[in-house]
């Protein structure tokens, strides 16, 4: 039987940095009953995501664990932030940051994969993960933000 590969969706940033833009993609997974992994590159990114997590909004609430935190089971988390891609909360939804990447998507549905586009470093390296992603067989979607904030769905070669 041949199970389907995930779907990669690409976030291109411009004007708005992940710590506002990550909890917006988040409410939309935790509102769909899906679990996330969140990875980045670094201690600092983690603590600095977690925070925003906490303060994005006074009127909205994302349960959500950190690596570090010996208090809280990822298990108990649907969402979990870690510098680690060790998937700890069974979450079907994964979620890239800062450039970081993962050898295998098997066992999540969706990657959603969210990268700086003012970095040229950043960009040329999401356009690799691009043509590995597709070179695997994955959907891709990709959207860019626009001078507003809003998102234009860019076409996939």
């Amino acid at each position: 039987m041949n199970k389907a590969k995930a779907e990669v969706t690409l976030y291109q940033l411009t004007t708005h940095p992940l710590e506002k833009v990550l909890p917006r993609i988040l409410e939309k997974v935790y509102d769909g009953g899906l679990r996330a992994l969140v990875v980045t590159d670094s201690a600092e990114q983690m603590q600095m995501l977690n925070a925003s997590l906490w303060t994005y909004s006074s009127g909205a609430f994302l349960p959500h664990g950190a690596d570090g935190n010996k208090m809280v089971d990822p298990a108990d988390n649907p969402i979990w932030i870690s510098v680690d891609p060790v998937n700890k909360n069974s979450a079907t939804v994964l979620v890239l940051t800062n450039g970081r990447q993962a050898d295998d998507l098997a066992g999540y549905t969706r990657c959603v994969d969210i990268f700086d586009g003012n970095d040229p470093a950043m960009l040329n390296a999401a356009e690799k993960r691009q043509a590995d992603y597709q070179t695997n067989g994955h959907p891709i979607v990709y959207w860019k933000q626009t001078l507003n904030g809003n998102w234009d769905q860019v076409p996939v070669n």
